[in-house]
């Protein structure tokens, strides 16, 4: 037995319509999750990154170096 809206000819549009928006929501997702995951935990590493290397690269002192890393460790 055929249902009744298979014979309007258009339903394989529709239907092909529905699975494109579906699959684009699902790379989608998959696409966010990754970049989530991948992401830096916290931003406070990479400021304490930058500060090892201006004091590395001679930029700021010792003292201005343990001054920082204390405000950013909180």
């Amino acid at each position: 037995m055929m249902w009744p809206y298979y014979n309007d000819g258009i339903s394989w549009l529709w239907m092909g319509g529905l699975m494109v928006v579906f699959w684009g929501a699902v790379i989608l997702l998959a696409i966010w999750v990754f970049r989530s995951v991948a992401r830096p935990k916290n931003d406070a590493d990479q400021a304490m990154a930058t500060l090892r290397n201006r004091l590395a690269s001679g930029a700021i002192s010792q003292d201005e170096y343990e001054k920082t890393k204390r405000l950013l460790q909180g």
